[in-house]
């Protein structure tokens, strides 16, 4: 049983796999709280769900990509079970996660999406470091950048870390916040080895839900 705030098809806003067709099952609660989270909704809302009930709303969309997002969707231990049986049932699975918590158990067929927050998301802290040392090829970090600063410090971890050597590197402008042209040019001017992405989602529909 989990508790999923909402199950929708959409196309997919950010990473490697932006502009494909996805169903999206968004959990609900996170522990970290963000300055610029754009699903505050998910903190608490939804209904509980057992894993064939959400694996009859997903095959209803006849997808062939799912992601499993929140909130913080680690945040339910039975978020586990649930990736496994959607990769049992032929999906091409991606999780997007906080960063915050372990990933290790994550079915290896998953692909695992993990932020490391900067210091303006206010939850730098919670970044579990020891993740890194769990990713492959297949995963992909993610740093949502909110200015000058922010960006000098994602900059420092990927070279630091040398993030890119485990895996793709994404940097992305907090949206309404830091003009994307101004992180392009940044990341033009230092020839950083990164993907540059926008979320999709929003330059289609804004902020509506499920969408």
């Amino acid at each position: 049983m989990l508790k999923v705030n909402e199950i929708f098809y959409s196309l997919q806003g950010e990473t490697s796999r932006a502009g494909l067709p996805t169903v999206f099952v968004r959990l609900t609660g996170c522990p970290l709280r963000c300055g610029y989270c754009d699903t505050a909704y998910a903190f608490s809302d939804g209904a509980r769900l057992e894993i064939p009930a959400i694996l009859e709303q997903v095959a209803s969309y006849r997808p062939r990509y799912v992601t499993v997002t929140g909130g913080e969707p680690l945040a339910q231990k039975e978020c586990l079970a649930l990736l496994v049986s959607l990769c049992d049932a032929g999906y091409s699975v991606s999780l997007e996660t906080s960063g915050a918590l372990d990933i290790g158990k994550v079915d290896a067929r998953v692909s695992r999406v993990v932020d490391v927050k900067t210091p303006a998301s206010g939850e730098a802290e919670k970044n579990r470091w020891a993740n890194l040392a769990l990713l492959t090829p297949r995963d992909e970090l993610k740093f949502v950048i909110c200015d000058a600063a922010d960006y000098a410090w994602a900059k420092r971890q990927l070279l630091e870390r040398r993030l890119n050597e485990k895996c793709p590197v994404l940097f992305s402008p907090v949206a309404d916040v830091l003009r994307p042209a101004v992180l392009a040019d940044w990341i033009l001017r230092d020839r950083l080895d990164v993907r540059f992405q926008l979320q999709l989602h929003k330059v289609l529909w804004r902020e509506d839900r499920g969408r």
